[in-house]
């Protein structure tokens, strides 16, 4: 992969946000006089930015940038399997090194606070890079480590990969039997009560939990103990009346269960999980598309007897190396994930809606790349709609096992905007997409990411789930994304569409927003949410959306711009607040757009601010992260989401609201 040519993560950005979440550095006005030819000057370059970047297959990829633990359990990830080499090795360091900031920790976010667990990772990783305790970078991150609580503190991810070279107690972690890969979808805890993330990855550590391999250590990490003569110390348990109490007596309990297991059954538990973990890998290696499922089967097969050159192995190595992104200093980051169909179907909604002729080659050589995306096996999916057929669209490059329900909403409205020389193609296609969507409904009338009805209160509750969300209840982003979806397929009076409608209603917040699961936060829920509302029908004086224009106007920025920083996730005080980026002014754009604001000063300010902070060749610069993974716990920066959203806002605001659908 080639170097990023999407402005530098540490960037410094238009603006800075003060403690109390409020910016006041006001921007540049745009060179032109007139808004409107600001407005168009900056779409046109903007497309012309955006078409360069096309890859000749027809899809857009920009980096997916998240932090350093990527990286880090990379490093560690080679040294169990005995391949880590020095040039590898030395280009994560440089990366690593480069993502410390000034007090010695490594944070989740641009510009968020330090964060235990990727400092104690990051640390580990540059001390097998050879960097050395005594060092002041080192010396400060460990010291940081200390005051936090030390190693005993941090996640029990982060502790697993400690365990696997000794510096860290297996005893001391929560266990996770494999005989679970035998408990029925009906059962509470199986494996498909979790999101298909956490799925992935808890199948291939019941093995390495009923394993317990330690690998020689090549240093010791006292340094990271608070207490080095007490590196675990004790903890009071909860309450036994409460669920917490409930949880942390069921894994004391599943610790005796593994001294009594039966061997056989415990045999046979591990080589039934190993079947279900070779079974998901994908044509190109990997597990979903996605990076902590890989390492983890890749440790878990090679327990299992799988040597390095087995080709599940060999496959697998290979996979991961693809999310290496080499920069042109030479550091090399590690992407948790790939998001080409995503990138794409977002980037062919921008540039339609910004008036490239809908038979453009562009436009086309998009559409036939994501038609044959298409997944038209069953995944995981159907556990729960047996009967279902299939027809979604995944977010990677390879994953027939998880398509999902978001990707699919907007590859529908981006295939509806281009004229395609086979149009009875695309309809089948989208009618086989709707279809599933239809099909994906849960019980409450919304929809979630990558299952249905994926609600069970219990799997949070294990001591083990300490990493962020494991479960995909419904959430409004998705639900908004198929309503519009369904609406520009003409289905705004289905019976399905009217309860996605009435669940959004429902879901308002008080302020006037709405919370956004996938991305940050109530800026892209309300962006995501009116644009929907609006498309299924609802006047623009309703009262929700008038509600949801009073918000957006509130919380804009004295620049002009919007923004939301991800503190927002624990802070109510961060709501609506941050330093303005790009992709959030044009979340914020698209609803007020949406809601018949086109002539509102609100806008007027907002589209100036974009003009005005484009950069000449026709991109955006955005350092801030506005993608989420877990609300809090995983943070992304989506390089693309900087170009395709603030073309979309001004296509909207040029050329006014998009008509797409059938015949359309």
């Amino acid at each position: 992969m080639t170097a990023t040519t999407d402005g530098g993560a540490g960037a410094a950005g238009p603006a800075t946000a003060t403690t109390a979440g409020i910016h006041r550095t006001a921007t540049t006005a745009p060179v032109e006089t007139d808004l409107r030819t600001a407005a168009e000057g900056a779409m046109r370059r903007s497309v012309e930015h955006l078409l360069a970047r096309q890859d000749a297959e027809g899809w857009w990829k920009g980096d997916l940038e998240t932090n350093v633990t990527m990286d880090a359990e990379d490093l560690l990830l080679r040294q169990f399997l005995g391949i880590r080499d020095t040039p590898t090795t030395e280009a994560a360091a440089l990366f690593i090194r480069g993502e410390q900031r000034d007090d010695g920790t490594w944070a989740t976010f641009h510009g968020g606070p330090g964060d235990l667990a990727a400092t104690i990772e990051a640390y580990v990783a540059l001390r097998l890079a050879g960097d050395a305790p005594g060092e002041a970078h080192m010396a400060r991150a460990a010291a940081w480590v200390r005051e936090n609580g030390g190693i005993a503190a941090s996640r029990v991810f982060t502790r697993i990969w400690l365990a696997l070279f000794g510096w860290w107690k297996w005893e001391d972690l929560p266990e996770l039997p494999p005989e679970m890969i035998y408990l029925p979808p009906w059962f509470p805890l199986n494996i498909y009560s979790f999101g298909q993330w956490a799925r992935q990855t808890i199948v291939p550590l019941t093995i390495v939990s009923a394993k317990r391999p330690v690998r020689p250590a090549p240093f010791a990490l006292d340094e990271l103990h608070a207490d080095p003569r007490r590196p675990g110390p004790p903890r009071r348990p909860a309450p036994v009346n409460t669920w917490d109490g409930l949880f942390q007596r069921l894994d004391r309990a599943l610790h005796g269960y593994r001294r009594v297991a039966p061997r056989a059954l415990r045999r046979a538990a591990m080589n039934a999980a190993a079947r279900w973990i070779v079974e998901r890998q994908e044509n190109d290696g990997c597990w979903g598309g996605i990076q902590p499922p890989a390492v983890y089967s890749l440790i878990a097969l090679h327990l299992l007897g799988y040597d390095l050159g087995h080709p599940v192995m060999r496959a697998g190595l290979d996979s991961l190396d693809r999310f290496a992104v080499r920069r042109d200093d030479g550091a090399r980051m590690i992407e948790a994930c790939q998001s080409p169909v995503w990138d794409t179907c977002l980037a062919t909604i921008a540039l339609a809606d910004a008036g490239l002729p809908r038979d453009h080659p562009a436009l086309v050589r998009a559409a036939d790349w994501l038609l044959a995306e298409q997944v038209v096996r069953p995944g995981d999916w159907a556990v729960r709609r047996p009967h279902l057929p299939p027809g979604g669209w995944a977010f990677e490059f390879h994953n027939d096992t998880y398509p999902d329900i978001d990707d699919t909403a907007e590859v529908i409205l981006a295939l509806r905007r281009v004229r395609h020389p086979d149009p009875a193609r695309v309809d089948a296609a989208v009618e086989r997409g709707t279809r599933w969507t239809l099909g994906m409904q849960c019980r409450d009338g919304a929809w979630g990411a990558f299952d249905a009805d994926n609600t069970s209160r219990f799997p949070n509750r294990l001591p083990f789930c300490d990493f962020g969300e494991v479960i995909d209840p419904p959430s409004a982003d998705v639900t908004a994304h198929v309503v519009e979806m369904l609406a520009h397929e003409g289905r705004a009076h289905d019976p399905r569409t009217r309860r996605g409608v009435a669940w959004l209603l429902a879901e308002q917040d008080p302020r006037g927003s709405w919370f956004g699961r996938w991305g940050v936060n109530h800026v892209y829920g309300t962006g995501s949410v009116v644009p929907a509302l609006t498309a299924a029908g609802l006047p623009t004086g309703h009262p929700a959306i008038r509600r949801a224009v009073a918000w957006l106007e509130s919380v804009q920025n004295d620049d002009g711009g919007w923004g939301e920083d991800l503190r927002s996730y624990r802070d109510e005080g961060w709501v609506g607040r941050g330093a303005s980026t790009a992709s959030q002014t044009a979340w914020a754009l698209l609803a007020l757009l949406a809601a018949g604001e086109r002539d509102s000063a609100a806008v007027a300010r907002g589209v100036a601010w974009l003009a005005g902070t484009q950069r000449e060749d026709g991109s955006w610069d955005e350092p801030y992260f506005t993608g989420t993974g877990f609300p809090w716990d995983f943070s992304i920066n989506y390089h693309l989401y900087r170009q395709v959203f603030p073309l979309t806002a001004l296509g909207r605001y040029v050329h006014g609201e998009p008509s797409v659908g059938k015949g359309r």
